[in-house]
């Protein structure tokens, strides 16, 4: 066996219900922090999911400032905006409760005051660098695993998204309330459930940094997010749908912070730049062009993920699968349908090609000509 390396957060307190009593549950991150800066998005804020969180807070007799500015894909000026507003607060603590892009942003809120790097200094593999004010995330979407990476994802100007990955990001406790989860659409339930699903595929067949330990994740993920998200998007309470979703989506985003994503998310991020495609669904419509354009060296990975979720060993069956899900779930399956023509496609495939980060990790090396013809497959 190679050697290897594997990082994950140190505190994951899973509990349905458990944001209620979140400042007894976070006390040991919180310490003697007086004041905390809680990163959101005004959806979250005005549907109440963070009311349990504010109440138990200030219960505790905490100071607490929340930015609700956050919007998808955050631009790289939210997230200044954020920190300044962190700053003028003089926050001690920083705590993300919402979807991908709220945490994504409190990751970097919290890494940003605490070092002396800039924004722009950060970008990349290993390159920002600590100290960072403490962190805590709470996911209320089943899908992105922002909550167990060291990533963050920014949107520059011009449309184009740059990563910030480094062990910094990781958080220093997430926290897992399958009951945030209960009222999301079955349109988001269904984008990032599919998000999560991505996360396994690719994190289990990645080229450079697969591992025994990421794989057993990616496997057990994979496994219960096949098993409920469509229990989920039919019945939104179920509990122990919404349970398996989230757990799922955590151990998918376990072993892909270890073996990072490959081509679906490279070809899946300019259509959330350019075209404001939720990240979910974009990584849904790109999953099964890549996956048959990367059978040929990853063909007897794909069987044993499709072995793993009862199908035949094979990656047409688990296309097929895929494929079959995102119907019956209800999300678009073609480009056309969220806008995209074929006049955008070259455009499309050549910002692809600048994410050298992910397209390193792909079993087989993509080309411009493929990713255009990955586009065209299914505009």
């Amino acid at each position: 066996m190679s050697s290897f390396d594997f990082r994950t957060v140190p505190h994951l307190h899973i509990g349905t219900g458990s944001i209620a009593n979140l400042a007894r549950t976070a006390a040991s991150v919180i310490g003697e922090s007086k004041r905390i800066f809680l990163v959101t998005d005004i959806g979250v804020r005005n549907v109440g999911l963070m009311d349990g969180a504010l109440a138990s807070l200030e219960n505790a007799v905490l100071s607490v400032q929340v930015f609700d500015g956050v919007v998808a894909d955050p631009p790289d000026h939210v997230v200044m905006a954020a920190c300044d507003q962190a700053r003028d607060f003089k926050a001690e603590i920083v705590i993300g409760l919402g979807g991908g892009s709220s945490m994504d942003t409190a990751k970097l809120v919290a890494l940003l005051l605490g070092s002396n790097q800039t924004l722009p200094e950060m970008y990349g593999v290993d390159v920002a660098t600590g100290p960072r004010l403490p962190l805590i995330l709470v996911p209320t979407t089943a899908g992105t695993g922002s909550e167990v990476t060291p990533i963050s994802v920014v949107t520059t100007e011009g449309g184009v998204k740059m990563g910030v990955n480094s062990p910094p990001l990781y958080p220093d406790m997430a926290i897992l309330d399958a009951e945030l989860t209960y009222g999301l659409p079955r349109h988001i339930t269904a984008a990032t459930g599919i998000d999560a699903m991505v996360h396994a595929i690719e994190a289990y067949t990645t080229r450079l940094q697969k591992n025994p330990i990421s794989d057993a994740l990616a496997l057990a993920g994979l496994k219960k997010l096949h098993g409920a998200i469509e229990r989920a998007c039919v019945d939104g309470s179920d509990t122990q749908a919404r349970e398996d979703m989230l757990l799922g989506a955590t151990l998918a985003g376990q072993a892909f912070a270890n073996a990072p994503v490959g081509a679906v998310h490279a070809l899946a991020y300019p259509l959330g730049g350019t075209f404001h495609v939720p990240h979910g669904l974009s990584n849904s419509l790109m999953l099964p062009p890549v996956l048959r354009y990367n059978a040929e060296a990853a063909e007897p990975l794909y069987a044993e993920l499709a072995s793993h979720m009862g199908l035949h060993p094979s990656t047409d069956a688990l296309v097929e699968e895929m494929e079959r899900i995102a119907d019956k779930v209800g999300i678009e399956t073609r480009l056309s349908q969220i806008g995209v023509s074929h006049n955008d496609l070259p455009k499309l495939a050549e910002d692809a090609m600048k994410i050298t980060r992910l397209l390193v990790n792909s079993p087989k090396d993509m080309t411009l000509e493929a990713a255009h013809a990955c586009y065209e497959s299914v505009l």
